[in-house]
């Protein structure tokens, strides 16, 4: 019985996961409003001051979770995350470097 009380607890513990907006996959949406925005991005010309290095892919298939593959949205409701750019990086949830190579893509360390 315990044994299955713990296999339903972990089970919890990974759907709640699997299910945040963190562990989606990254497909963004750009909004014109800060309060929409799940995500505040300052964007840094040098890729040692970004916390994540960013792909812009044409194809939602290559949107991977956490994986700094960004595949842009036109519909809101398609989003994983909605997205506002901001000019200052005291204002960011995250900075980020966009990159022209895939193998790039990815969270810096």
């Amino acid at each position: 019985m315990k044994n299955l009380a713990l296999l339903f607890v972990a089970f919890l513990v990974a759907l709640c996961f699997f299910s945040s907006n963190e562990a989606s996959s990254q497909v963004v949406y750009i909004t014109k409003y800060k309060s929409d925005a799940d995500k505040i991005i300052y964007v840094t010309k040098y890729k040692s001051d970004a916390n994540l290095i960013v792909y812009e892919s044409d194809y939602k298939s290559d949107a991977r979770p956490m994986s700094g593959i960004w595949y842009y949205t036109k519909y809101k409701s398609d989003a994983d995350w909605q997205v506002y750019f901001t000019e200052y990086k005291s204002d960011a949830d995250l900075v980020v470097y966009f990159t022209k190579y895939k193998s790039d893509a990815g969270w810096n360390n």
